[in-house]
């Protein structure tokens, strides 16, 4: 019988209910920069989150309750699993109803649940938390989570800031849809990703916002804005919603930039191929609430009003960075890469200068007017930065662009678009690495020689000999 047993093992659990043998999903994904983000074990379908949130002074944060229930479904037999969360207070947790053990390690709460849950099942974790949302420090001195700001709060979550304030599989590789209700004092608005399917004010004096995103989304995506805002509702000449929301101090310099957003997506849609979400448009608060744009999805976020090239920037991530995704913090170049050669597309279609001529002047060393920002470019290969610190550096952006450029160069107008629309389309609403890029662009161009953009442009370290 203990032989019989030990050979069962791996299945069965010997002398109990004989159901399936579960082991621990890994605590993160084994990202090269921050390993500790996402966990193993599970795939998530789908956050529907609840939150209540009360601003106070200005610029401090306050309490925040909230209830996310997740969905999942199991890739492996689980016996427990880790959600990222980061200085919440967990008051229950129930998988599929029944109550549920967890525990607490840094940012990692690890489940535990009543049985083992069988690989291919769709489960459902709901946590009851409450507490002071956490601002989070990346590595690089840029602050991300929850930020308090002037009349409310903003949830900004690149590259692992979503932790702060809600429970989930924190990683780009693991995307979802969302549902998202924020209660909020009257008079204030809750703006969010996708569109807004209800806004109810009660008798309390609380106005309820639901917001739904039902195309997949990367944790980091995922925005919540709090505040007073002038909302515009406008749509493009097919008929796509646009919604914006603008701190009211920053309404003025916002009209005319904003009032942009109908031309750049067709302009973006002609290039790039079809818009892959549902509606677009923006959210501009304060200055001094962030110290950074953001793709959040279908709605970016800009602190103060934008100029038309990060507006253009910002829009073109919808295509990349948020339908494509990659599939680690390392390929980032995949997302800013390209959103800084369209603002380079943009020059070039709209009078400005041309990508030959922005390529040459970075190459010279005479777009910037610091000589050290120049130098900057070379300091790392695109497809390497050195360290999680560094991932959002020069190189990534505009060495990134470079590449896309010297591919251009190297099969043509015609067969370059061909490339860039066909890899949003491949792979839209998925996750793709730079392995998967150079392979496409090789399949889509057969018998161009791309050695020297891989070797020396993608991936080499210093400045290439050759322009």
């Amino acid at each position: 019988m203990v032989t019989a047993c030990a050979l069962a093992l791996v299945l069965t659990a010997c002398g109990g209910t004989g159901g399936v043998q579960g082991t621990a999903g890994s605590t993160g994904v084994a990202d090269p920069y921050f390993p500790k983000a996402g966990n193993g074990g599970y795939d998530v379908t789908h956050y529907a989150l609840t939150l209540a949130y009360t601003p106070g002074t200005p610029h401090t944060s306050t309490p925040l309750t909230g209830t996310a229930t997740i969905t999942a479904r199991a890739t492996q037999n689980l016996s427990a699993y880790d959600l990222d969360l980061k200085g919440m207070r967990v008051n229950s947790l129930t998988v599929d109803g029944k109550k549920t053990s967890w525990t607490r390690t840094g940012q990692e709460l690890r489940v535990r649940p009543p049985d083992t849950l069988r690989k291919g099942k769709t489960f459902k974790t709901t946590v009851h938390y409450s507490g002071t949302p956490e601002t989070i420090t990346d590595p690089d001195g840029s602050e991300e989570g929850w930020l308090p700001t002037a009349d409310g709060a903003l949830a900004l979550g690149e590259p692992t800031g979503s932790m702060a304030w809600f429970p989930g599989n924190d990683h780009p590789s693991d995307k979802a849809t969302y549902d998202i209700t924020i209660t909020v004092p009257k008079g204030l608005q809750a703006v969010s990703n996708g569109e807004l399917r209800t806004e109810t004010t009660t008798r309390a004096g609380r106005t309820t916002s639901t917001w739904r995103t039902t195309h997949p989304m990367a944790t980091y995506l995922a925005t919540v804005a709090i505040g007073h805002y002038d909302i515009t509702r406008t749509t493009t000449k097919n008929g796509l919603p646009v919604y914006t929301a603008v701190d009211p101090q920053e309404a003025a310099a916002s009209r005319k930039v904003l009032a942009e957003i109908p031309e750049i997506m067709e302009w973006e849609e002609y290039n790039f191929g079809p818009y892959p979400f549902s509606s677009t448009g923006a959210i501009v608060d304060r200055r001094g609430d962030a110290g950074y744009a953001l793709e959040t999805q279908a709605r970016p976020f800009f602190p103060g009003a934008p100029d038309t090239a990060t507006l253009v920037h910002e829009l073109a991530h919808q295509w990349y960075g948020d339908s494509v995704t990659p599939k680690t913090w390392r390929d980032m170049w995949l997302n800013e890469g390209f959103a800084t050669y369209a603002e380079w597309l943009w020059s070039e279609d709209h009078d400005g200068d041309t990508a030959q001529q922005t390529f040459d002047a970075l190459y010279r060393g005479t777009y910037f007017d610091d000589r050290s920002d120049s130098e900057a470019i070379w300091s790392f290969p695109p497809a390497r930065p050195t360290s999680a610190a560094h991932i959002s550096d020069s190189p990534v952006y505009e060495r990134g662009a470079m590449v896309l450029h010297k591919i251009r160069r190297t099969v043509g107008d015609a067969r370059f678009y061909d490339i860039i629309q066909g890899w949003a389309a491949t792979h839209r609403y998925g996750n793709a690495n730079t392995a998967d890029f150079t392979a496409y662009v090789q399949k889509m161009a057969p018998g161009k020689d791309f050695g020297e953009i891989w070797k020396d442009w993608l991936y080499g370290d210093g400045k290439p000999a050759r322009p």
